[in-house]
């Protein structure tokens, strides 16, 4: 990827905001904030990949103080075309690596972008980064998907999870070096394109080691913003860590 916006350039960001998708649901966003502004205390806030302001504007009109780190000049325009938006300090940049001043009583990551960083080592800089941010008795949060292996008979290394007449969307694993593809095909007028993006599905357990590298300890894990318990059925998380 060659792109300097990476995986997420304009043709992207056009057509992120898509209200019929769950993640844009009201309810949804309106449950994701309550529980950061609660982590935060009124504290300073960091977002890694803000995007286009799905969660950092409502949070921010909450009255909490966001600042924002994102590779993408394009998703971030799109913040800042939102009422609001401009108000929100954004440093573009590599967040597993990129610094900005101050400290912060939270920084978070929603809905899966650590695997964005499609290496361990990049996700466990991203750690290390984040502790560097926090001040003491700070929370990292990261809303994240459990992997799907159990969807993987033996053999199979294909998980289809959308088809329709103007489009198909699957994700192609590679359990050797937990890399996995999320590839979309779309049909318009009969033409098709086709668009894959890499990421690097990472365990729970995992996560845990990487916040202990940093300096960090596990205060909580839920199965989801309502803070219901995570169960070895769930199929996503939300956990908190927090610096010693």
């Amino acid at each position: 990827m060659h792109d300097a916006d990476g995986y997420f350039g304009e043709d992207v960001a056009a057509r992120y905001d898509d209200p019929t998708s769950e993640m844009f649901d009201l309810a949804v966003i309106g449950e994701t904030v309550d529980v950061l502004a609660d982590i935060a205390g009124g504290g300073r806030v960091l977002e890694l990949g803000i995007g286009t302001g799905r969660i950092a504007l409502p949070l921010a009109g909450r009255g909490v103080s966001v600042h924002g780190i994102d590779l993408s000049r394009a998703m971030v325009d799109r913040m800042r075309a939102k009422p609001g938006g401009d108000a929100i300090d954004v440093t573009i940049g590599d967040f597993a690596t990129t610094k900005v001043g101050g400290t912060f009583s939270l920084a978070f990551l929603v809905f899966n972008t650590i695997m964005n960083l499609t290496t361990q080592e990049a996700q466990v800089a991203c750690f290390r980064n984040v502790a560097d941010h926090l001040e003491p008795g700070g929370c990292f949060v990261i809303e994240v998907l459990v992997p799907e292996l159990r969807r993987l008979p033996y053999g199979q290394n294909i998980v289809p999870y959308t088809v329709s007449p103007t489009g198909w969307a699957y994700d192609v694993y590679d359990v050797a070096t937990q890399r996995t593809t999320s590839n979309y095909v779309r049909v318009v007028n009969g033409l098709g394109s086709y668009r894959s993006i890499p990421f690097r599905y990472v365990w729970p357990s995992e996560l845990d080691l990487m916040a202990q590298l940093a300096g960090l300890r596990r205060r909580d894990r839920w199965d989801g913003w309502s803070r219901e318990p995570f169960t070895h059925e769930s199929r996503q998380h939300v956990s908190v860590w927090e610096k010693r």
